[in-house]
């Protein structure tokens, strides 16, 4: 995640949009410390739905992102003897 400081961001911001909407995440700092990242609308999108997700089980936000369908291995984890 590349890190720009807000001057060079405002100079650069054309190319900087360009590369937040090709999915990288771009740290921008002001006086030396992060307070902001840009990022392409799919990525801000899917943050907001998580956010908005009163569930808090795992696969539910697994289940949030692009191109994530767990396979469940439904095969125990241990074999036990009775």
């Amino acid at each position: 995640m590349p890190t720009i400081d807000l001057k060079e961001a405002i100079s650069d911001f054309s190319r900087l949009i360009d590369q937040a909407s090709n999915g990288e995440f771009i740290t921008i700092t002001r006086h030396g410390k992060r307070f902001a990242v840009m990022v392409s609308v799919e990525a801000a999108e899917i943050a907001l739905k998580a956010l908005k997700n009163k569930q808090s089980r795992l696969a539910v936000y697994l289940r949030i992102f692009p191109g994530a369908d767990p396979e469940r291995n439904r095969s125990p984890s241990q074999t036990i003897k009775l």
